[in-house]
């Protein structure tokens, strides 16, 4: 009986383990989401005579942070 209650918890405890996984990829991925849209809104406000440069570096530069942290993946869709 103590040997399938320990699968049981070792089975319940991977499944919570890849649960909090997912949630965290999703959020890195809406994350990365966000600061490529944030640099997106800062090249149009750059272009179009709005914004400013240093604005577009800081988004990219913020981008970039983000990539090195989590990767790339959120840029595949």
């Amino acid at each position: 009986m103590a040997g399938f209650l320990d699968r049981a918890k070792e089975q319940a405890q991977s499944a919570l383990n890849q649960g909090k996984q997912k949630v965290d990829e999703v959020h890195q991925k809406r994350a990365g989401n966000d600061l490529l849209q944030k640099l997106g809104a800062a090249y149009y406000a750059e272009r179009s005579g709005s914004g400013s440069p240093q604005a577009t570096h800081d988004a990219l530069a913020a981008l970039e942070a983000h990539i090195a942290i989590h990767g790339d993946g959120f840029l595949r869709g």
